[in-house]
């Protein structure tokens, strides 16, 4: 089954369009049969959610890395988040769970992405959000925009952006606003 073709009974497939908040429909997502369709493969192809998308108009789109840091197993707001992000118009890779921040580093670089966007819910986001912030700058990639998402505390988000992370999304963020910020912040490579 080709995961751009299924549709949720009574869920729009446009989660970018609608402006549904993150995690709304989670839960029938993750029962769908499609929502296997890559449980295993690093990059679920290639941005979890569909298929690579190409230069719109020979305009280069912008490419993200979507990735869950530690030991943290909850991904359904990461691959609903890749999901607005691809529909809208970005190319997004999904690292998947349990990724440490030199592998996120390391995919984030050979991918060529603009952004990378960091899931979390363990409560380990100050050490590891951090750390692949510090990581890519040492790496020669500090241009990469690094935003984050999950339950962090509105004191730790100031902590957070002091040390690099651009922006902070909490639940009950707007797919379209998520969007519409990537947008507006993370400039397409040549």
């Amino acid at each position: 089954m080709e995961v751009d073709s299924f549709t949720l009974p009574g869920c729009p497939t446009s989660l970018a369009s609608t402006g549904l908040r993150t995690g709304r429909w989670a839960v029938g997502l993750a029962r769908h049969p499609a929502a296997g369709y890559a449980r295993g493969d690093r990059y679920l192809a290639r941005c979890g959610v569909g298929p690579r998308q190409p230069t719109r108009g020979g305009v280069v789109s912008i490419r993200v890395l979507i990735a869950k840091p530690g030991l943290d197993g909850h991904d359904r707001g990461a691959k609903i988040v890749a999901r607005a992000l691809r529909d809208g118009g970005m190319e997004v890779v999904y690292a998947g769970l349990h990724q440490t921040p030199e592998q996120i580093v390391e995919a984030a670089l050979q991918e060529d992405v603009q952004a990378v966007g960091l899931s979390i819910h363990s409560g380990a986001h100050m050490t590891l959000f951090t750390r692949v912030v510090n990581l890519l700058a040492e790496r020669g990639a500090g241009d990469v925009v690094v935003f984050g998402g999950g339950i962090i505390p509105k004191p730790d988000t100031a902590a957070l952006k002091e040390r690099g992370v651009a922006e902070i999304f909490t639940p009950g963020t707007r797919t379209t606003d998520i969007v519409d910020w990537v947008r507006g912040n993370v400039k397409p490579r040549d």
